[in-house]
């Protein structure tokens, strides 16, 4: 396909309420929406690593000039065939992870549409319902969470995550387990532990019988993950530490890990995250889906890479209502009685940014003309 012409967009989008977690809070969420286009059909991608680079060494503004000063110029204009021929094209740029799959992202929504077929599809999916857990960030107090706890279990949740930190970690854990002995839990760290100095904590946490304990120390780290996993009995998952096929292919060389989280937009896109998937299936390693705060768009992408046989572990797809009054797509994202979203046949991610909405949440805007 010819991308004939192509539009960025920064957004940001007021959650309902706070989401705290090891690296800090965030009241609105920053993100930024790529749109290409090809014979008069069009394909959005979103990127959301967030207003500051807390998560990783990127931030939406960063993301949105990349992509606007380098990424979008050597792309407009040219056919691009594959998603490894873009991938390719943007190879002579280092790192930048999550701008390069705000644009990859979008190939894929609009190579979905151009074909007829769901995204979800495209990407190897068998089954469009996915599986999704209940997330809970940081709460003012253990009582706000166990009521919290308790809605998420009464709604079916299969699983439920829950953030940690210093100071909110096994005296939690010691009040969830009293209430919720049954449930699945597991908990992430956001890179907030260190190996030597909280390793009692870390031992600690095989107390509380987790399904996983996600990335618990620096956020590029692999080595002292390998050490740690030696050292306890509950799976370490990695989140932050993989940024690419790469990382994960080392990850699996030194045992650094047992289950690992993908995300879109921290490996650099679809291409790279099927390849992870393929990577984990082959090791027999557990992988799941995980989100970072998107719009409609971007936890549509999610959903339809989760769809893909080896991710076995609900995923971090939540409902619009869960994070904002109003969502940017029609439609928003819904989860059925089960704790499900249920995709459909419709062309492309299935979940189309409402232009007057878009609008209303635009800070900057660029538009790129072959």
């Amino acid at each position: 396909m010819k991308i004939e012409s192509a539009e960025i967009r920064y957004v940001v989008l007021p959650l309902i309420s706070p989401f705290r977690t090891a690296s800090g809070e965030d009241a609105t969420i920053h993100s930024v929406m790529v749109r290409l286009s090809c014979k008069g059909v069009e394909g959005w991608g979103e990127a959301a690593p967030s207003y500051a680079p807390r998560y990783s060494p990127e931030w939406a503004r960063s993301v949105y000039e990349a992509d606007r000063e380098f990424f979008l110029p050597r792309l407009i204009g040219q056919e691009v065939n594959s998603a490894a021929n873009l991938m390719n094209r943007l190879a002579i740029f280092k790192g930048n992870s999550f701008a390069k799959a705000s644009v990859e992202t979008a190939w894929w929504a609009l190579h979905s549409k151009l074909l007829g077929q769901p995204l979800w599809r495209v990407l190897g999916g068998k089954d469009p319902v996915v599986r999704c857990g209940a997330d809970f960030g940081i709460q003012d107090t253990i009582d706000d969470l166990l009521g919290l706890i308790q809605k998420a279990v009464d709604a079916g949740y299969p699983r439920i995550k829950l953030k940690v930190c210093h100071g909110w970690d096994i005296k939690v854990l010691e009040a969830v387990r009293s209430a919720f002995p049954t449930p699945i839990f597991h908990i992430d760290c956001n890179s907030g532990y260190d190996l030597k100095e909280d390793l009692e904590t870390l031992r600690a946490f095989d107390r509380f019988n987790l399904a996983m304990i996600e990335q618990p120390l620096f956020h590029t780290d692999l080595i002292e993950h390998a050490e740690l996993q030696k050292q306890i009995e509950t799976p370490v998952c990695l989140d932050e530490s993989i940024k690419s096929p790469r990382d994960f292919r080392l990850a699996l060389k030194i045992g650094a890990c047992q289950v690992v989280n993908v995300k879109p937009g921290r490996v650099g896109g679809l291409y790279n995250a099927v390849q992870i998937h393929d990577m984990a299936r082959n090791a027999g390693i557990e992988a799941w889906v995980g989100g970072c705060l998107e719009s409609g768009v971007g936890a549509g992408i999610c959903a339809a890479l989760e769809t893909l046989p080896g991710f076995t572990y609900p995923a971090d797809v939540f409902p619009s209502s869960r994070f904002y009054k109003q969502d940017i797509t029609e439609p928003c994202i819904k989860q059925d009685e089960h704790c499900c979203v249920v995709l459909d046949e419709t062309p492309g991610v299935g979940f189309e940014p409402v232009p007057e909405r878009l609008n209303a949440v635009t800070l900057y805007r660029e538009m790129f003309e072959g």
